[in-house]
């Protein structure tokens, strides 16, 4: 540790042995909660392990909220624990916008102890506990938690390998198993809300014990944390299972668990939506395949899969042989590309496809469009050399920055790197993050550490999305891999004859159609853009002596691509409206007798009510411009 090197903000600093990012007086900004070093996210009070660019990270950092998140989890069991000493510890990870822990106790909680639990936790905040890390061997880790009669903490220590040195933090006479990273002290949790509670089958087994799963979220400061709140309220009105059924466009049924039925109108944004990605793919460069969705169970032993990810495929039997459906299009691909002979001159080659995917998902992580069994991908993978990994990376990243900004979608990068469960070489593992993070450097943009949590194959980006209220979706995954093409000996032919193996990126944008489409449900709470709405526009004939004019008014938007409709009924007009409008629809053109007369319509738009009459052949050119689709 001696002579420790560390960049900060492009100056380099020298500290001696032991230096703590907390040490590094007056170049630590405010509000910090832990640092970033070189793919490590650490406790600001813990010795730097090596030397390397130093970054803060603060609440507005997704890594900050984590850490600040996990430490409210661990305020949480402090409190049980105070409470109901006999309560025995699960485990307690952040999420995306707050934490839960998993709890075992002797009696059932009632609605009213969420309240005195919170009590607690502040009573905590206000003591301002030291959060301190220590390190134990296996032999001093299972001693201390037996000692505690932490029977579910022994469990996970005895799964442990001998020789693993095991962290534990503790902030007063709380004591829990963690690898953190934490806050240094309880007193930064500001604003604490507990939201509910559930059961939940220890490591999710129905054979082991029920816990009580207690779900909360945490804020720097009480303002954010109600301004939190009230986007939590306006998101129940948007969830995507209340308003599809609603507005007619898909729905679930028992006989198909996990499996969406889509209605005419949801089929129809389903299709613009693919439609939309074609285009784009079109134009920069992807040829679209089509490849069988069951394999013999040999491929998928080839791939790597078999061994990685066989509990999530969905397997059948037939005639003595098991196949499995897939749940990914990249060993089709690999095939593909291996059954022709391939010169450097044809790399790259991208291939992109829309077909159905199946993966086994439990039941009980089931959520809506948001996690199904059967989806679609705007899947593609790209054959590159070597020398083509910068450019073409680089495109797939302006190909994401284009898609998302069609849809008012900002985003952040997270570089996620080896997971445990690895398959292929360290050095070949060590290439591929090297040349994914010489990428992101020289493309010059801002990304999180994930470490980790890459595919079993290579390291990957995976993009967040924020929608209109603040959420973060994880939708987009470009991957590197080096492994694939060694497991399927894909080769080309090289410019001095020698045979050399292609790099494979794998790159999904929307990650899903249905998974985006329930996300874009919420993120519009319904009222979709012109472009992609299902239904762009309702002719309202004000009298029957307009319906004749209502119908010339939709055939000639109709020749044009438009998808409208006529509201002949027999209601009033105000009646019409108000059903056009529960149903989000963009444009409204009414016509009466004047309309007639005139050869006008008036026009009634979603976003500013009544716009008047307009001429109908200059509107008809204006309208069928304003529902473009936003390719450029």
């Amino acid at each position: 540790m001696e002579g420790l090197t560390v960049e900060i903000h492009g100056e380099v600093m020298v500290k001696g042995q032991g230096v703590r990012p907390v040490d590094l007086e007056g170049e630590m900004p405010p509000n910090v909660l832990a640092a970033w070093i070189d793919g490590d996210v650490i406790d600001l009070k813990r010795p730097l392990p090596h030397g390397g660019r130093l970054e803060w990270l603060t609440f507005e950092d997704s890594s900050g909220q984590r850490v600040f998140r996990h430490s409210s989890a661990h305020l949480l069991a402090q409190a049980v624990k105070r409470l109901w000493p006999e309560a025995k510890l699960g485990t307690g990870p952040a999420l995306d916008d707050g934490f839960y822990y998993d709890i075992w106790l002797p009696e059932p909680l009632k609605e009213d102890d969420l309240k005195k639990i919170e009590d607690t936790m502040r009573t905590i905040v206000r003591e301002n506990l030291d959060i301190e890390r220590i390190e134990l061997s296996r032999e001093e880790a299972l001693g201390l938690f037996k000692d505690r009669n932490e029977d579910f903490k022994v469990q996970i220590i005895e799964r442990i390998p001998d020789g693993t040195v095991i962290s534990a933090y503790r902030q007063g006479e709380f004591v829990d198993l963690c690898s953190g990273p934490h806050l240094p002290s309880t007193g930064a949790i500001k604003a604490v809300k507990l939201t509910n509670m559930s059961g939940a089958y220890w490591r999710g087994d129905e054979r082991d014990p029920m816990m009580t799963r207690i779900y909360g979220t945490s804020f720097p400061t009480r303002q954010d944390l109600e301004q939190h709140l009230v986007r939590v309220e306006e998101a129940k009105q948007r969830d995507h299972r209340r308003l599809g059924p609603k507005l007619d466009l898909f729905s679930f049924r028992e006989e198909a668990p996990g499996f969406a039925f889509w209605h005419p109108k949801g089929y129809q944004l389903y299709r613009t939506l693919e439609e939309f990605s074609r285009q784009l793919q079109t134009e920069w460069g992807y040829d679209e395949v089509s490849t069988p969705w069951i394999y013999r169970t040999s491929l998928w032993q080839q791939s790597g899969h078999w061994d990685h990810y066989r509990d999530n495929m969905f397997l059948m039997e037939r005639e003595g042989e098991v196949m499995g459906a897939k749940p990914m299009n990249c060993p089709g691909h690999a095939l593909l590309f291996k059954g022709q002979l391939r010169s450097y001159r044809d790399l790259p080659i991208r291939y992109a496809e829309y077909g159905p995917l199946s993966r086994f998902e439990r039941s009980g992580t089931l959520h809506g469009l948001l996690r199904v069994r059967g989806f679609h991908q705007d899947d593609a993978h790209l054959f590159v050399r070597e020398d083509q990994i910068d450019q073409e990376m680089f495109a797939v990243l302006d190909s994401v920055d284009v898609f998302f900004r069609a849809f008012g979608l900002p985003y952040e990068i997270v570089f996620s790197t080896r997971p445990d469960d690895y398959m292929g070489t360290l050095d070949l593992w060590n290439k591929a993050e090297a040349d994914l993070e010489h990428v992101l450097r020289e493309r010059g943009v801002k990304y999180q550490m994930n470490p980790g949590d890459g595919a079993f194959y290579g390291p990957k980006l995976d993009i967040s999305a924020i929608d209109s209220l603040g959420r973060r979706w994880q939708l987009a995954t470009i991957q590197l891999d080096f492994q694939l093409p060694e497991k399927f000996d894909l080769t080309y032919v090289d410019q001095d004859g020698s045979e050399r193996r292609p790099v494979m990126i794998h790159r999904a944008i929307m990650g899903s159609l249905e998974r985006f489409l329930g996300i874009l449900v919420e993120h519009y709470g319904g009222a979709f853009p012109l472009w992609l709405a299902p239904v762009q526009a309702v002719v309202i004939p004000i009298t029957d002596q307009q319906i004749g004019y209502a119908k010339e008014v939709q055939q000639k938007l109709r020749r044009y691509g438009l998808r409208v409709e006529i509201d002949s009924r027999s209601q009033t007009m105000n009646y019409k409206i108000r059903e056009a409008q529960i149903h989000k629809v963009p444009r409204m053109l009414i016509v009466g007798g004047r309309d007639l007369e005139n050869h006008t319509v008036s026009v009634r738009t979603r976003e500013e009510g009544n716009v008047g009459a307009k001429p109908w052949p200059e509107y008809c050119e204006e309208l069928i411009e304003q529902a473009e689709m936003p390719l450029g």
